[in-house]
């Protein structure tokens, strides 16, 4: 056992933890840290905006117990994460930003926010009719936090909502679908919400043949994972005038300068800001010092992705 069993954060989240608390080390502002602290570290707070050199700095921590993200997903640093870990995601941390983001995005593609936009700095008033959001058929593929956080805020918008998970269930919001069920409800969709992790099963999901079968001039919006989106399929499905798209994550990110989902018509993109507001940092602290409080006190800890073999 180390001398000492060092709890390690971001400068940000210190002031979550006990003020009394003496074995805490702060990232400093590159995300390392002396090599004597690595060999004490137990649990790891990751950076929000984690560098791709995390993987290195929690190989050389040979004590460590638990890393806990700041991100839900947990796709870009689950390889890095020795067996015996535990690894634990930001769960509800980004709910509210994330929903709040992907509500907007609908309704600023529904009502051409983003072109009138465009016309007010060319000085054209143009009036046109426009889909509402109201009536809507909206399906969001994805069951988790954010997907619940979703479809509670849709909820005055006189839509009609369909979710499809996992596994088929009935929760506080209704039904939830099984995958099996997205070739009936996809062609009805006048609106697709991807909010799903990326994994093996995830990746590519929405490919060529997804994008044939949305409905004509239906808008997908992703807010998950660029992974989960067929860039190359995208683009020409937009080329093609196909469907409309409204994205916070593309693949590649950050997005090259001369790639051509930047020009694609009927497209509206973000630079992945869903999570990044200022209803983070104090849900942030809040899930920081309660899974801090249940590791000191030997509780199980909450939002846990893997684990292979009992806390120490």
């Amino acid at each position: 056992m180390p001398a000492r069993r060092l709890v390690v954060v971001p400068s940000y989240i210190r002031d979550a933890l006990p003020s009394s608390l003496t074995d805490v080390v702060e990232l400093d502002e590159r995300g390392t840290l002396p090599e004597a602290d690595l060999a004490d570290a137990a649990f790891y707070v990751r950076a929000y905006y984690a560098s791709r050199r995390d993987g290195e700095i929690i190989a050389r921590m040979p004590n460590l117990a638990v890393v806990q993200t700041l991100t839900a997903g947990v796709d870009d640093v689950l390889p890095y994460v020795p067996a015996g870990v535990m690894l634990c995601n930001a769960a509800g941390v980004h709910d509210a930003s994330t929903a709040e983001l992907t509500v907007g995005l609908m309704i600023a593609m529904q009502r051409g926010l983003h072109e009138y936009r465009d016309r007010q700095h060319a000085g054209q008033w143009q009036h046109e009719f426009r889909p509402a959001l109201a009536d809507s058929r909206i399906l969001i593929i994805g069951a988790g936090h954010i997907a619940s956080a979703i479809a509670r805020r849709l909820a005055p918008f006189e839509v009609h909502v369909d979710r499809i998970g996992r596994t088929a269930r009935v929760d506080d919001l209704g039904a939830v679908h099984a995958m099996s069920a997205l070739d009936h409800l996809l062609p009805q969709a006048d609106i697709v919400s991807l909010i799903v992790p990326l994994t093996p099963d995830t990746a590519g999901l929405v490919d060529a043949e997804f994008l044939t079968r949305m409905k004509p001039g239906a808008l997908l919006v992703n807010t998950a994972r660029g992974g989960v989106v067929d860039t190359d399929a995208l683009v020409a499905a937009l080329q093609a005038g196909r469907i409309r798209a409204a994205l916070d994550v593309t693949d590649p990110e950050p997005l090259p300068p001369e790639h051509p989902l930047w020009q694609a018509p009927n497209c509206l993109i973000t630079p992945h800001i869903g999570g990044d507001t200022s209803a983070f940092l104090p849900r942030a602290k809040r899930l920081v010092a309660a899974q801090y409080a249940r590791w000191r006190d030997g509780l199980p800890l909450e939002h846990v992705i893997t684990s292979r073999v009992p806390q120490a």
